[in-house]
């Protein structure tokens, strides 16, 4: 085992025994605070039928990661039936301790299904703000309907988060969101002058808690966290851009050190479960963050990690690491049965999900745009120009994927994306230019989300990627915003909600446009 790789699950394990003693050692209490320590809000997360993950950090000054003094403190928590906290449901101490940056993680179990709770931290005399959060629906229960408010892509030097302030008025029963929380890159010229920045890239652990610090002060964003559970994945900019498993854009020796670095800030800062270590050394399942959650029988988020046990996109520019758009003809590798992007134990474990799948809706939670979509029109022979860090420049292991879903059959699988700072709405096929039929059905549907804040392509060149391929059935790259799902047993309705200007905090929004998937009918159906 080389150096990299040694370091990276020494770090692995560390966590893992730091998480545990927070649980297990009460820290230091405290009468009084000199300075309030709750300025990044609270959050709640990974909701199960009978618990939850309510999380916090202390850090009276969030733009100074080392604003606390290095010790634990006993930080107090309650969950409650109602926003008054008469009705307590659960309470306790756990530690904040420094190696984890202050951060606090309680998995409150022994929870009533299907339910509001509200919660609420506390350090001496100071208490956060309320956060209210859900219970999913007990198993083999059929719910009436589901509220799901989708997004990813924060760039925070590229607009305000007036997006997270809709997504709070949305009222959604659980937030999913799906990459690029934070990015490394920064601070631009495009900055808001009156946000706070730091001036460094990201690169060890200071500079990721700085930067999550730095984001979660926004108040939206803390509303949109404080509204209700999320379920979170990642995408690059977590760690750095176009990232490979192990191999960053650049090259770096030391990648491996700053990709665990990134790892640990995560979960510092989101409200995650931190899985058991694999006994196998190899294996990168230590970091695991695929995972499923189940909404009764109504709906089964199966969610992804498309980064972390992917191969290295194929015939980068330069010899180095990162993405490129190519052509078959330019690069034959691309269609190389080998090639991964989810990693072999990950696409076991989707498979499994599938097959044991009882649910209505099947919900695909992952980070990038799984329609084919070439850049230039496709040739008799099926060539175009493919960008390689998503989905196309892993063109069979996407239809490994569409092989397992066509062989366990679960109930009206639903792809749901972001990364790419685009609205699509589009149908999934085997062969995706030739028309639907028996020999060529629509497998699935996929609704893709654009950013809250980053930027993207002009329009006229998203007119004519969806004009290049049919299956998409829509598109939009001159907005940014958040997806609003409604599900019921019978139908998903799906709309793209739009700011009217990303630069101000205030922003209105509305309907761009709504679609609909019947249940028993995969693709895409668009209302007036």
């Amino acid at each position: 085992m080389d150096a990299g790789r040694r370091y990276f699950l020494d770090r692995v394990a560390r966590l893992a025994s730091l998480a545990a003693c927070a649980s297990a050692y009460p820290g230091a209490a405290l009468a009084r605070t000199s300075s309030y320590p709750f300025t990044l809000g609270v959050a709640s997360g990974s909701p199960r039928p009978d618990s939850v993950v309510l999380w916090t950090r202390l850090l009276p000054d969030p733009l100074n990661a080392l604003a606390l003094p290095p010790a634990a403190y006993s930080v107090r928590w309650e969950l409650a039936d109602d926003e008054g906290f008469r009705h307590i449901a659960a309470k306790g101490e756990t530690a904040a301790l420094p190696e984890l940056a202050h951060s606090v993680h309680v998995d409150v179990a022994g929870l009533q299904p299907d339910r509001w709770y509200w919660y609420r931290f506390m350090l001496g005399d100071a208490v956060s703000p309320i956060g209210r959060t859900r219970t999913a629906p007990a198993a083999g229960s059929m719910p009436l309907g589901l509220r799901i408010a989708v997004a990813s892509c924060q760039h925070w030097e590229f607009g305000e988060y007036a997006a997270h302030r809709h997504i709070a008025a949305a009222n959604p029963d659980v937030v999913a969101f799906l990459g690029d929380y934070i990015y490394e890159w920064g601070p631009f010229d495009l900055a808001h002058p009156l946000k706070p920045r730091h001036k460094n890239i990201s690169a060890d652990l200071a500079g990721y808690r700085s930067r999550y610090a730095q984001y979660k002060t926004d108040p939206n964003l803390q509303a949109a966290h404080h509204a209700a559970p999320w379920i979170v994945t990642w995408d690059d900019h977590e760690v750095s851009n176009d990232y490979a498993n192990d191999r960053g854009e650049a090259p770096d020796p030391n990648f491996l050190q700053r990709r665990a670095a990134a790892y640990q800030a995560f979960y510092e800062h989101m409200p995650v479960r931190l899985p058991p270590l694999s006994s196998e050394p190899l294996r990168f399942a230590n970091m695991r963050i695929y995972e499923r959650y189940d909404w009764g029988r109504l709906a089964r988020f199966h969610v992804l990690d498309d980064r972390q046990y992917r191969a290295y996109q194929v015939c980068p520019k330069d010899g180095g690491g990162g993405s490129t758009s190519i052509t078959n003809a330019q690069c034959a590798e691309r269609l190389d049965p080998a090639r991964t992007m989810l990693g072999a134990e990950q696409e076991k474990w989707l498979a499994h999900g599938f097959a044991s799948s009882t649910a209505k809706w099947n919900i695909l939670t992952q980070q990038t745009l799984m329609a084919q979509c070439s850049q230039t029109p496709v040739a008799a022979d099926g060539d175009g120009k493919f960008w390689t860090d998503g989905w196309d420049g892993y063109p069979v292991a996407r239809q490994r994927l569409f092989d397992d879903l066509q062989k366990h059959r679960p109930s009206n699988p639903v792809v749901i994306s972001g990364d790419v700072h685009t609205f699509y709405a589009a149908n999934l096929k085997r062969d995706f230019y030739s028309k639907a039929s028996p020999a060529n059905p629509v497998i699935a549907t996929e609704f893709c989300g654009t950013s809250i804040t980053s930027s993207s392509r002009p329009q006229e060149r998203t007119d004519q990627y969806v004009a290049q391929n049919p299956h998409i059935k829509f598109g939009r790259s001159d907005k940014r915003g958040f997806m609003l799902l409604n599900i019921s047993a019978k139908q998903m309705s799906t709309y793209f909600l739009a700011l009217d200007d990303v630069a101000r905090a205030d922003s209105g929004i509305s309907t761009l446009a709504s679609f609909a998937v019947e249940d028993g009918r995969p693709g895409v159906i668009t209302r007036a």
